[in-house]
């Protein structure tokens, strides 16, 4: 058995034109520690997808269970990196990831926990900036500190809901490389939602593409192949990543929905 699991998930939505199915029974499975990325077009359902496995939306069918327990609602053992930062803006970047901190360790000191919160700011190299609020850091900065809080819930599994996606292609670039090597040092098991091919391959173990919605699933799972640690640097002439990479592209061709 799988760590988390997802069988026949299904998810409907009424619309003004009636019921439109927007998941149409997806199974996915990830071991511990694993890094997995979905990887679909925009609308095809990935975002109801990690909705589903955090707990936010029920499903219409199916179940996900993660570490041999049923997941019927949110819960601290699943973190969230959304597109959109959300963070506190009346709150310094300490004081963000310190309410994560507090919430999942209430009963241990205050020093322990201010320890903590110190060393996930380490982590995501923001130790200059720890007493600046939200506004006063870039798109990437800001995601960073998402990152972080989502660590913070000490997470068995990471949901990252295409959280680079909003920035511009040099942050987006840097952003990677520091969830690289956090993921390098940490082996949080993560799920990756993005729509761009060459991020996918960057990060992942395994891929998983979608199908365009209505009634979106997973196609096979396609596995990267390429060693760790990872660097950017001629990894596109790398014949696994070529194979991965054309894998890719063909199923969302092959795939496509025809307007």
């Amino acid at each position: 058995m799988a760590y988390l699991e997802v069988l026949g998930l299904r998810k409907a939505y009424a619309t003004a034109r009636g019921r439109t199915e927007v998941l149409g029974g997806v199974d996915l499975a990830v071991d511990e520690g694993e890094f997995v990325a979905v990887v679909g077009y925009s609308g095809s359902g990935k975002t109801t997808l990690v909705s589903l496995v955090a707990g936010l939306i029920a499903p219409d069918a199916g179940e996900i269970v993660l570490d041999g327990a049923p997941v019927t609602g949110p819960g601290p053992e699943r973190g969230i990196v959304f597109q959109q930062y959300s963070l506190l803006p009346w709150l310094s970047v300490h004081d963000n990831v310190a309410l994560a901190v507090d919430a999942v360790n209430p009963g241990r000191p205050a020093r322990e926990r201010r320890r903590l919160t110190e060393e996930l700011i380490a982590l995501v190299n923001l130790t200059p900036a720890a007493g600046k609020r939200p506004a006063q850091l870039s798109g990437g900065m800001r995601q960073r500190v998402a990152v972080a809080r989502g660590l913070a819930m000490q997470p068995k599994v990471l949901l990252m809901d295409e959280p680079f996606s909003a920035l511009d292609a040099l942050t987006r670039a840097s952003c990677q490389d520091h969830l690289l090597r956090i993921w390098g040092e940490r082996r949080t098991t993560v799920i990756l939602i993005t729509n761009d091919v060459d991020e996918a391959i960057l990060l992942a173990d395994r891929i998983y593409p979608m199908t365009p919605g209505p009634g979106a699933v997973l196609g096979p799972a396609i596995e990267v192949g390429l060693p760790r640690p990872r660097a950017r640097r001629h990894l596109s002439l790398e014949p696994a990543y070529q194979k991965a990479r054309q894998a890719i592209v063909d199923f969302l061709r092959a795939n496509r929905r025809v307007a």
